[in-house]
């Protein structure tokens, strides 16, 4: 989930691009050979490298596909873009993705479960004290989050309604169960406060925390992380 408020400024024009990770002209991308033996041994370990050269080659679209589909726009970015950033030829992208949907599904889809499936380990580690330590470990977490990937939530904030629709689905059903697991925290720390309420806030926290880091991309790292987990802990009611 991204839950994104990120202020998105550079909307796609509809004017061709150059990608700026482009590794020269495109190559056919080649699949390591495995050497020339028949044993099992030999047979295994062949295997195992192609697979973590495929993986590797999988991660390296989705870095290049975030950061132009960020500064490009969704629409603004051609399959063949994504290969002329990882360096292979635009075939060759379809030995990982059908589509650049299907790189979107990944980013936004992977991200949302990133976040829900790390809030809930943490609000499991802090089951018996969850007052201030689950509170102030889950701002952590998302403020390392938004520092480290102001891409993604510009991507959302821009480009979720090009997703499909049962992907986008998945997406707000896993943003709806971050926002609550939050927010019963909030609630049960501070009795006084409605589930509503605690509810705003959470959202007004997720706000703040999503779009400081572009609006104040010119300020220190340290002093906006600071300023972060300070204003987030003084919205969640902890002192």
């Amino acid at each position: 989930m991204i839950l994104l408020k990120a202020q998105c400024d550079n909307a796609h024009d509809g004017t061709d691009f150059e990608p700026g990770a482009s590794q020269g002209d495109e190559v056919t991308e080649m699949e390591p050979k495995a050497p020339a033996r028949s044993t099992t041994a030999d047979s295994g370990t062949a295997g195992t490298t192609r697979a973590a050269a495929k993986a590797a080659r999988r991660e390296q679209l989705l870095s290049v596909a975030k950061n132009l589909y960020a500064r490009h726009g969704f629409h603004g970015v051609r399959l063949d873009d994504l290969g002329k950033g990882a360096g292979i030829s635009a075939p060759a992208v379809y030995r990982h993705f059908e589509s650049k949907e299907a790189v979107l599904e990944e980013l936004l889809v992977g991200i949302s479960e990133y976040l829900n499936s790390g809030g809930d380990a943490i609000i499991t580690r802090h089951e018996d004290d969850r007052a201030t330590s689950a509170r102030i470990e889950l701002i952590d977490f998302h403020v390392a989050f938004a520092m480290s990937e102001p891409e993604l939530i510009r991507i959302q904030d821009r480009d979720l309604a090009a997703l499909p629709e049962a992907s986008r689905r998945t997406v707000r059903r896993l943003q709806r169960s971050y926002v609550s697991h939050w927010a019963e925290v909030v609630a049960q720390a501070n009795p006084d406060w409605s589930l509503d309420a605690a509810t705003v806030r959470v959202h007004a926290v997720f706000g703040m925390i999503n779009s400081t880091p572009y609006q104040a991309r010119h300020s220190s790292a340290e002093v906006v992380g600071v300023e972060l987990r300070a204003a987030a802990r003084a919205a969640l009611g902890i002192g």
